[in-house]
């Protein structure tokens, strides 16, 4: 039987923490070293796609393929739905703040999918979004009850809150909101109220 003292206990518990810092400290810096380089054009995602690449696929092949979301759209979260998508962590989340081109290109991410619910995009001088005179054909994809696109859209509002796009959130959201109103005139409203509350929370109360 082998006995050990506190003190080469302690000391034993230090050499721990010391050895997992540095570690927790590298996966941190190769998260963020995946997610800048995927958003600024020089690295491909798990799968060997481009950003640019991603960003202009037609609309069947954003509904049918279900593991490029994660990596357009950033969480502070692991993905349940895709494991080899990098999570966003503080340094990430201040590079993109400070950087307008890592912006930009979050911007085109969010315009493709404005496009892909048949919504647009006005920068005036208050970013307003609206539905475009295509929307009821697009809105068959994705305006019916437990869509997928629900948490898909849940995603890309929190993404934009927590990586500076706060503006492009609040006036997808405010676009949103009133579908949801003209959808509780129907005898089973596509948007359910748990889901317009979920949108609400992404948008305003959830702290990146």
């Amino acid at each position: 039987m082998f006995c050990t003292s506190p003190a080469q206990t302690q000391t034993g518990r230090l050499k721990l923490m010391n050895e997992e810092e540095p570690s927790s400290a590298r996966c941190s810096s190769f998260a963020n070293t995946r997610i800048i380089g995927f958003y600024s054009g020089a690295e491909p995602d798990h799968r060997g796609r481009y950003l640019h690449e991603i960003q202009e696929w037609p609309d069947d092949q954003l509904e049918a393929v279900h593991d490029f979301l994660q990596w357009l759209y950033l969480l502070p979260e692991p993905s349940g739905f895709n494991a080899a998508a990098p999570i966003l962590n503080r340094e990430s989340m201040q590079e993109f703040r400070k950087r307008p081109e890592l912006q930009q290109n979050l911007r085109v991410s969010f315009l493709r999918m404005m496009k892909f619910y048949g919504l647009e995009v006005d920068f005036a001088e208050q970013i307003k979004v609206t539905r475009t005179r295509y929307f009821g054909a697009k809105a068959t994809v994705w305006v019916s009850p437990g869509n997928h696109n629900h948490l898909r859209i849940m995603r890309i509002l929190r993404c934009l809150n927590c990586l500076g796009l706060e503006a492009e959130a609040r006036a997808f959201f405010e676009c949103l909101s009133e579908i949801y109103e003209s959808e509780q005139s129907q005898p089973r409203p596509a948007i359910s109220t748990e889901t317009i509350l979920y949108w609400r929370r992404a948008v305003g109360d959830v702290v990146c």
